[in-house]
């Protein structure tokens, strides 16, 4: 696998039973690529290896004043000079296409779970730990698999040098076989402690991501009532927080790396010093001592690539096993679904609640509870309960969403939720959905009311003179809430769903944009399934249909006016109306029924009244104005 073939077609189905489950998993995956940086790290440090032998032989080659024997080694000393520099350039290409092409894998896998889960994600994972997942968690992974390949070159050439040196000078290589493996092994008592601190680490840095995230996301709402300070001061306390767990993770790590500098070094005081009593005793020539010498310096070059790839693993484990819990989760719905994916037509229901909007027509939906109405919404377009699997799945004309294929299931009901987001790019780019082609992006503008969007969009662009080419910025973070909750109505406009719920899309506009905004949906979703989640009344005044959802179940089905006079918990939603203000318009009522002398029955006298519903009069009262409003705007 080349960079430039980068993205994988397919990213494959990952290991996700457990961390180094999922490691060894990419491992395999990239068993070609890892190969290539096997056999050049191989060539690099025999390469580095030979020079000690070679030296050996030259020294030798003087004491013996040998001409030809100091050229011939001489050459050899210059081909491994060649391997040395080739097997290291050769080395780092393959080592960093294995760190990116593991990266771009795991970033694939981690894009396809979130378009698989959709907004269930963030209700199973923060979001902040998505967001360190992403971004840091699969940069350690990357670094661990391309250390890996470097390591077991290292580990290979410290072996052949160790069974070379046996070879060539017993005396010497036995003491050098026995130190090397201890070397090597004398940080292992050290990692777990190292990979503690550093799973606080990581633990500590990803708490304040997601307090940063959260805080960046809320930064308008914390001007508005004066919490910048407080957030500040928290976040200030969490990256404290971070430094001194990094700087004790650090001191660790520091410790690691001078026992691996001290060790080797007493090595080398033990091999000369033991090595001049062999000389002197004339067991061993200056050229052998001179190569055990040098052999046991350059190794400590190959040996520190035990300590990279103990810290890489460290840093590694705790990364793979937070990628592998968000790769783990599934869909309670499959994905794959049980029939044909035809897209189905017809009304839409919700049989847990018993709501109904028949096909074709604009239906609102009243819910006291605003959780209550999101949970809603997302059943009824197809995506399942995070906490159970027993509650129904919507159908829509009949066929239930949670059997048919989840393209298809996306492609027949579109849900909005109460805070969408906008991405970054060009309006043109938002803009360009997946859509039947049948509503055109002026269309669905002018109906999400979005004429001042554009005329921002121009004043803030530089260098465009279509406002489809002015450019978003991230989250939309330089438009109004209620310009970004109308572009996001816009793009759901265009799509044009078989069925289209919307959660409280006109929430964050003034009432005469909200009446030209119903009257757009009202036109432009003619002849289509559509559901409103509000309570404003100018939506619920257009709607055919009006549902009031209480206590998880349909209480009340009308029109909004009747609903408005007959239905005390529907009035009590729509105007805010509390409990004692309820109490009191009865009590009221009742008074001036009495008043007006009704009999038992209910039947009233003879004579004349001027008003006997006089609260009915004023709630039509209101309903006048609105409407004024409405023909105003």
């Amino acid at each position: 696998m080349q960079i430039q073939d980068l993205p994988f077609s397919d990213p494959g189905v990952p290991d996700a039973r457990s961390g180094p489950r999922f490691l060894l998993w990419l491992g395999r995956n990239q068993l070609g690529g890892q190969l290539k940086s096997l056999a050049w790290g191989l060539l690099h440090f025999l390469a580095i290896a030979g020079l000690p032998y070679t030296v050996g032989y030259a020294v030798q080659a003087v004491v013996d004043r040998s001409g030809s024997r100091l050229a011939l080694a001489g050459a050899v000393i210059a081909v491994c000079s060649v391997g040395i520099a080739l097997g290291d350039t050769m080395l780092h290409r393959t080592a960093v296409t294995n760190w990116i092409t593991a990266a771009a894998r795991v970033q694939q896998l981690l894009a396809r779970k979130t378009a698989q889960l959709g907004s269930a994600l963030t209700r199973r994972v923060a979001a902040g730990e998505v967001v360190a997942v992403s971004t840091g968690d699969v940069e350690k992974i990357g670094w661990f698999v391309e250390a890996l390949s470097r390591f077991a070159a290292a580990a290979l050439t410290v072996v052949l040098v160790c069974v070379g040196l046996v070879v060539y000078q017993p005396a010497l290589g036995v003491v050098v076989a026995i130190g090397m493996p201890v070397l090597a092994l004398a940080v292992l008592p050290l990692l777990p402690r190292a990979t503690r601190r550093a799973d606080i680490q990581r633990e500590k840095a990803g708490r304040a991501t997601e307090l940063a995230s959260d805080t960046v996301a809320g930064l308008r709402v914390l001007r508005g009532i004066g919490g910048e300070e407080l957030f500040l001061h928290r976040y200030r306390r969490a990256s404290q927080e971070v430094r001194h767990a990094a700087v004790r993770n650090a001191r660790m790590w520091s410790l690691i790396s001078a026992i691996q500098v001290l060790l080797p070094g007493l090595l080398l005081i033990a091999v000369v010093w033991y090595g001049v009593g062999l000389a002197r005793e004339g067991r061993i020539t200056v050229g052998e001592l001179v190569t055990v010498y040098s052999a046991v310096g350059l190794m400590t070059y190959p040996l520190r690539h035990f300590e990279e790839i103990a810290m890489a693993y460290s840093f590694s484990r705790p990364s793979a096993k937070r990628a592998a819990r968000v790769l783990s989760l599934e869909r309670v719905m499959p994905e794959a679904g049980s029939l044909e994916g035809e897209v189905p037509s017809g009304d839409l229901y919700d049989p847990a609640t018993g709501l109904l909007a028949p096909a074709g027509r604009l239906t609102a939906v009243v819910c006291g509870d605003p959780d209550a109405a999101g949970r809603l919404a997302q059943r009824l377009g197809g995506h399942a309960p995070v906490d159970t699997s027993e509650v129904p799945s919507a159908l829509l004309g009949g066929v239930p969403l949670d059997e048919l294929p989840l393209d298809t299931a996306r492609t027949a009901v579109l849900v909005q939720d109460k805070d969408p987001v906008l991405l970054s790019g060009t309006l043109r780019e938002l803009l360009d959905v997946p859509a039947s082609g049948a509503v055109r992006a002026e269309a669905a503008l002018a109906a999400a009311q979005c004429a001042d969007v554009l005329d921002a969009l121009i004043q803030g662009a530089l260098d465009a003179a279509d406002p489809m080419d002015a450019r978003i910025t991230e989250r939309g973070r330089s438009l109004s809430g209620g310009q970004r909750q109308r572009l996001a109505l816009a793009r759901s406009l265009i799509t044009d769903p078989e069925a289209l719920v919307l959660d409280e899309p006109t929430s964050a506009v003034d009432s005469h944009t909200e009446a030209r905004i119903a009257d757009g949906i009202r036109k432009l979703r003619e002849g289509r399934t559509t559901v409103v989640f509000t309570s404003s009344p100018l939506l619920l005044d257009h709607a055919d249909r009006v549902v009031l959802v209480h206590e998880d179940e349909v209480a009340a089905v009308g029109v909004h006016r009747e609903l408005l006079l007959s239905e005390p918990r529907y009035r009590g939603v729509v105007t805010r109306e509390t409990e004692a203000e309820a109490a009191e318009r009865e009590r009221e009522v009742a008074e001036r029924e009495r008043a007006d002398g009704l009999d038992a029955a209910g039947r009233a006298p003879q004579h004349p009244q001027v008003d006997q519903k006089p609260a009915r009069l004023d709630a039509l009262h209101e309903m006048d104005e609105l409407q004024e409003i409405e023909e105003t705007a």
